[in-house]
């Protein structure tokens, strides 16, 4: 258990309160729940916006649109389609 009597615990407790006021005002931190179709080499991949991974992989672009759709729609949040060349070809949101 933490001793709150020593002097380490009041400023990193500051720091974590500064940290979190500072992301609240400027908007940083926040996350998009954004789900992306992208090309894959195994044919279409539904990718969170900022994400790493790939949530998964379709034979075809309808099957990965319905899954993002899926996602989107609970989060409240938007589905981007890209095509073939990886520009944005659709957009829905889902607000």
């Amino acid at each position: 258990m933490t001793d709150i009597r020593k002097g380490k615990f009041w400023s990193n407790l500051l720091k974590k309160i500064v940290g979190i006021l500072v992301r609240n005002i400027s908007g940083g931190g926040r996350t998009t729940h954004n789900q992306h179709v992208v090309p894959h080499e195994d044919g279409w991949a539904v990718k969170g916006a900022g994400n790493e991974r790939i949530t998964a992989v379709y034979e075809k672009q309808s099957q990965a649109i319905d899954r993002a759709r899926d996602i989107a729609k609970n989060y409240r949040s938007s589905v981007i389609i890209h095509g073939r060349d990886g520009a944005i070809r659709d957009r829905m949101h889902y607000d």
